[in-house]
């Protein structure tokens, strides 16, 4: 159950901007920076794991108090919430799309159709407080283990159907062009039809694509995105948010252990990769540089039973991905009153208001793209300082064979402490002084003057 909840808060409506940030990279650029946020992710996970086990804390937002104080704990409390925030605003905005589209067909009724029960914004109030509403209410998150599980069904289903309609659907050939001298309608199709490895858009709107990666077939076209490649990162980045999750599942983990949770968080970790890689190709090679922020958006043919189901499973699938989501903001509220008793009272009305700020949000939010380039670019932004101000706060001392004593100061506080064959990490806590978070044996015979003195200046 475990995999399926971590896989879910992986997974959600960052794999259908995948494709368009893949046209806006190339393929060569976009792997190189999916393998390289998976690994990174991974690893930032191994990270919160150590500080959990060797703090004691199984709530993010004690983590970044016990490391920073109150201020850790205030950016902690804010940049988790940005992100779940903006990945449930992305979900519900797929609801507010897809499903006027897909009772529009059912009714067969034509696309211009308008009555209330087809509003998107009516229906997705509807779908909140009748199906999320109830889901948000339980009071563990492993009740949710069931609904994730067909939820990420839902999703495999969907990448299924996108693979299938990569060898159905033919690129759309170009009208003649007939107001420029230079692109013929054969070089026009060649230009839109064939794969770009690696894309650099510049700030006019010329981009270089380079076609294969010898001179000799190195091509420079223009390039239509102009600009739009700063996306790019931003839509990957904000695919793999869910360490704000990563907590609460680990405090529910059977057998609880760091080892047991690590091996989850690497399977989904790697189930993700391969589905969000596969989508992304599949999808670009269909439509090429006519991929939308919103794969499911060019799948427009009105007698496609097929392509009805599979926005109906991605609907379902964002739906049940939002609890699991709202459980990690609303501990995250709670740990910020400091509450650790469950109150039946305040557990309802706090959910029933975010839920309604969400929505309000959802409706006056223009596009997708707002949200993937905007709540990415700042969620990466507040996760990369929380980061740096982990790193800025970490001693490493490399120390010999031989027994050594080393002082330890912080203003009044002082402590000896002595080590042997040890690679020793010290962190910054602003209620115990120093404290020795991790250590592993290395038996190192070197660095032991730079060592002394990194810690004698250092520390004080």
């Amino acid at each position: 159950m475990s995999v399926f909840n971590l896989s879910n808060a992986i997974m959600g409506s960052g794999i259908l901007g995948l494709a368009f940030a893949l046209a806006n990279t190339g393929i060569f650029l976009f792997s190189l920076l999916l393998v390289s946020v998976t690994l990174l992710s991974i690893y930032s996970i191994h990270l919160l794991l150590v500080c959990s086990k060797e703090t004691g804390c199984m709530v993010y937002e004690k983590l970044g108090e016990q490391v920073f104080g109150t201020p850790g704990k205030m950016i902690v409390f804010g940049s988790t919430s940005l992100q779940n925030v903006g990945a449930m605003l992305s979900y519900l905005f797929i609801v507010k799309n897809e499903l006027p589209s897909a009772i529009k067909f059912l009714m067969r009724e034509e696309e211009n159709f308008s009555a209330w029960y087809v509003d998107g914004r009516i229906l997705v109030v509807a779908v909140t407080f009748g199906i999320i509403l109830p889901l948000c209410l339980l009071k563990n998150l492993g009740y949710l283990g069931y609904t994730s599980g067909f939820s990420l069904s839902c999703m495999v289903f969907f990448l299924v159907v996108v693979i299938y309609k990569k060898f159905q659907i033919l690129c759309l050939e170009p009208e003649l062009n007939t107001t420029s001298p230079i692109l013929s309608n054969s070089s026009a199709y060649e230009h839109m039809c064939k794969p770009k490895y690696v894309i650099f858009n510049s700030k006019s709107g010329n981009g270089l694509h380079l076609q294969d990666f010898s001179l000799s077939t190195m091509g420079v076209h223009p390039s239509p995105f102009r600009g739009r490649t700063v996306y790019a990162l931003p839509t990957i980045a904000f695919a793999f948010v869910c360490h704000p999750s990563v907590l609460p599942i680990y405090s529910e983990l059977k057998d609880r252990s760091q080892k047991k949770m690590q091996l989850v968080s690497n399977i989904s970790f790697f189930a993700m990769f391969v589905m969000y890689f596969m989508t992304a190709i599949f999808g670009y090679l269909t439509f090429y540089e006519n991929v939308q922020s919103d794969l499911l958006h060019k799948y427009q043919s009105k007698n496609d039973i097929l392509i009805l189901t599979v926005r109906l499973a991605v609907i379902v699938a964002v739906i049940l991905t939002v609890p699991v989501l709202f459980f990690t903001v609303r501990s995250s509220l709670f740990e910020l009153a400091r509450k650790t008793k469950f109150d039946l009272c305040h557990h309802v009305l706090v959910t029933f208001v975010l839920l309604v700020i969400i929505n309000l949000l959802v409706i006056f939010i223009p596009t997708m793209k707002d949200i993937f380039g905007v709540v990415g670019t700042v969620s990466c932004l507040c996760t990369t300082s929380k980061k740096l101000l982990l790193i800025s706060n970490i001693i490493m001392v490399l120390v010999t064979n031989n027994t050594h004593s080393f002082e330890f100061c912080r203003g009044h506080f002082c402590q000896y402490a002595d080590f042997h064959s040890s690679f020793i990490i010290v962190f910054k806590n602003y209620t115990s002084g120093w404290r020795k978070i991790y250590s592993e044996d290395l038996g190192m015979h070197s660095f032991l003057v730079y060592a002394k003195h990194f810690a004698c200046h250092s520390l004080k």
